[in-house]
């Protein structure tokens, strides 16, 4: 078959909110990074790295957000992590013991301890605790194109009402790239796809060629595109935006039809952080005593009906291999349907969270392993690509204007506006107004405490509009800890603005909040100007 009919681009987007409690241990919150690094970051890395090896050729794109760079970077988070992995060999060694009554049990207790046990040895003396290096590598290597997003993934359709915000979170994204990748970045995973038109000035001010966008940001933008979203549009901004392939999509993503339910997969609700006798588990759970999960989980998902059967990782792999195959046909035959009715070469863009990749769909990495192997050596009619790939190949784009999106439930802002969370708002609104009011006022401050704490400012306000908080809010999980982010954020802002403009700046106050934050250390508050 001609290997260039069409071309599918993956696309994942690694992303977690910033948490960083240096005055506390006791914080769950954290594990979210430790969880995502041991199921989904790491097993990434290690299947990268096999494909790699074996001399397999792909192509991938990735976010890695501002806020899950600075956490990685974390020297506080890196060591709490290895404590973390300790923990956790500890208590599959004691589950290797107490598990001796039932072999199938037993080697599960065995699989997870050398599961950990790797992690840390991936983690501790391959990586030297630089996972971060782990994925420029691939990028330099040519196997990877990372790209950013807003600087704490602040949600654009309704920060833009004070323009400056939303230049700020897009200039302090650039830059967090280029300090840790020393590049420029060519694309943005605009935070929760969230697509408005005001932004496009910014993105071309910051040197952003192309964005990823919700499926209706395409297809309703006007005048209507040609190939909806089997081919970019450039709005009258100069952005070229990539939408969200359905078909595709739900294959991975659905609830009902999609791989990740089958039922020789791992249960991830199940977890013996709540089955175990409690003495026996309280010091691997929250530092509260509350049940928490350990990630030792021994069931499949078996049946819907509530009944569990062992978990068979030999099944599970069969089973990814199997899936591959079906997702490798099925591109295969709708690049063949579409390639006859278009122009140009179709492309099938397949966004998604990364944390689905091994977190949520514990053999998402093996899946992506096998699937990349087979399109380097099946007879298939795509290649693998980048979007920025796709531009340089195809340059004459259609110009149309997207409309305004996202991906959160019905597609527009209702996730993170609604009654649970619109209080939020007029804060976070105040707050940008007001530091656009301080950069004004004080337009050339070069060194000192004033500075000093008008970038603290810049902080604060940045991590009080994470999208993040608001989508806890909504969901319902872990909502306390959501809105004291908010309340801590915008209060340390508000205590700031009113000690420069009286100018009676408490120094080891702003010292204090910077080390507690300790992000965005290259951020300066002109920015707002």
């Amino acid at each position: 078959m001609n290997k260039n009919k069409g071309y599918v681009t993956f696309i994942l987007h690694a992303h977690l909110p910033f948490i960083h409690h240096p005055e506390s241990e006791d914080y769950l919150e954290e594990q979210w990074l430790f969880e995502a690094m041991s199921e989904t970051y790491i097993p990434l890395l290690l299947n990268f790295k096999k494909l790699e090896e074996e001399g397999v050729k792909f192509r991938l794109t990735m976010t890695m957000t501002p806020p899950l760079l600075y956490m990685l970077d974390n020297k506080l988070l890196q060591e709490r992590y290895i404590k973390y992995l300790k923990k956790h060999i500890e208590l599959a060694e004691k589950e290797l013991k107490r598990t001796t009554y039932d072999e199938r049990l037993n080697s599960l207790s065995k699989y997870y301890f050398d599961r950990y046990s790797n992690d840390l040895h991936v983690f501790r003396d391959v990586y030297n605790c630089n996972l971060i290096n782990g994925f420029k590598h691939f990028q330099d290597a040519g196997f990877l194109e990372i790209i950013t997003c807003g600087a704490t993934h602040g949600y654009f359709p309704i920060l833009y009402i004070t323009p400056q915000a939303v230049k700020a979170q897009i200039a302090v994204g650039v830059q967090t790239y280029k300090r840790f990748f020393g590049k420029q970045p060519r694309g943005i995973w605009l935070p929760e796809c969230g697509y408005v038109p005001e932004a496009d000035q910014f993105l071309k001010e910051f040197g952003i060629e192309y964005a990823i966008t919700e499926s209706h940001g395409i297809l309703y933008a006007d005048p209507a595109p040609v190939y909806g979203t089997f081919a970019p549009i450039v709005s009258p901004g100069g952005l070229t935006c990539f939408g969200r392939d359905i078909e595709s999509s739900k294959q991975v993503w659905s609830s009902i039809i999609g791989y990740p339910g089958d039922f020789n997969y791992r249960e991830y609700y199940r977890d013996i952080g709540y089955d175990l006798d409690y003495d026996y588990i309280k010091p691997y759970i929250a530092s509260n005593g509350a049940r928490v999960h350990t990630g030792i989980k021994y069931y499949r998902i078996t049946s819907k009906n509530g009944d569990k059967d062992y978990y068979n990782p030999q099944w599970a792999m069969d089973t990814a291999e199997r899936q591959a195959g079906h997702f490798l046909d099925s591109r295969t035959a709708q690049i063949e349907n579409l390639s006859s009715f278009m122009d140009v070469p179709p492309i099938v863009v397949c966004p998604y969270d990364a944390e689905l990749y091994g977190h949520w769909w514990y053999e998402g990495p093996y899946w992506l392993y096998i699937l990349f192997k087979k399109i380097y050596y099946d007879d298939c009619n795509f290649t693998l690509i980048t979007p920025g790939d796709y531009i340089d190949r195809h340059p004459n784009i259609q110009e149309c204007t997207p409309c305004r999106s996202s991906w959160g439930a019905n597609g527009y802002s209702e996730v993170w506006l609604n009654q649970t969370n619109d209080y939020v708002h007029r804060h976070l609104h105040k707050a940008a107004d007001r530091m656009v009011e301080l950069a004004n006022l004080f337009p050339d401050e070069n060194g000192g405490v004033r500075k000093k704490a008008l970038d603290q400012c810049a902080r604060e306000l940045l991590l009080a509009q994470s999208s993040d908080w608001l989508f806890i809010i909504t969901n319902g999980t872990m909502v306390d800890y959501a809105k004291k982010r908010i309340k801590q954020h915008i209060g340390r802002f508000t205590k700031l603005y009113y000690q420069i403009k009286g100018d009676k700046i408490d120094e080891k106050f702003v010292d204090n909040i910077y080390e507690q934050d300790l992000v965005f250390k290259d951020i300066d508050y002109r920015i707002y100007k």
